[in-house]
């Protein structure tokens, strides 16, 4: 099977937020849909701090990210946890429903929980609409976007996750020790400058691995 057919499904790239006690929590999330007019399903994988903190709250926000967001933003709620750092803390947010939302966003959805169903791996939640608003006019990311422009990864948290198989065509490979980004190069170092594209982390993160 080629399942990486699967990346030709519509996803979205969103940050999905809630409360454990008063803490800000969240993470990406890429598998979110509209079931009816006014509810919401999300899948968050079990081991995500945030579907500890959905499950208590019984309430999320989903933001959903433009094409030109912050790289930080995926870097810092896709490739950490909340149960370490406040991932909120150097990003510009506001409270709807008592839950956190991303100002660098398109816009935004709170909803409460309703109902939900366990699987493997994730709980699918069902959220009925409380609150929402479109923001500015900004071109939304979707995940066939993230990864073919921006090379982004997948985490193994992510329900669309797939074990990838890399074919080496440079002489170096540079590896993000944050997020996993990988780039190869024909030079010996990376230049001064550089930049992780997706969670924005500086040359001193990147490991040099042999190819």
């Amino acid at each position: 099977m080629d399942l990486s057919v699967l990346r030709s499904l519509s996803y979205g790239v969103y940050i999905v937020a809630t409360k454990v006690e008063d803490k800000n929590v969240g993470c990406v999330l890429n598998s979110a849909m509209q079931i009816t007019r006014n509810k919401i399903a999300i899948s968050v994988h079990h081991d995500n701090y945030t579907n500890e903190g959905i499950k208590k709250t019984k309430k999320f926000s989903l933001s959903i990210l433009g094409e030109d967001c912050d790289p930080k933003i995926i870097g810092t709620f896709g490739y950490q946890t909340s149960r370490e750092i406040d991932k909120f803390q150097d990003v510009s947010y506001e409270e709807k429903e008592d839950l956190p939302v991303l100002k660098d966003s398109c816009g935004y959805v709170v909803c409460k929980v309703v109902d939900q169903m366990e699987t493997e791996t994730h709980t699918v939640f069902l959220g009925e609409i409380l609150a929402c608003e479109k923001k500015d006019q900004k071109v939304p990311m979707t995940y066939a976007y993230y990864h073919d422009k921006l090379k982004g990864k997948t985490p193994k948290n992510a329900p669309t996750y797939q074990e990838e198989k890399e074919v080496p065509k440079k002489k170096h490979l540079f590896v993000c020790r944050i997020c996993g980004y990988r780039f190869e190069s024909d030079l010996e170092e990376l230049p001064e400058g550089f930049k992780c594209p997706i969670c924005g982390m500086g040359k001193e993160f990147f490991e040099k691995m042999k190819i």
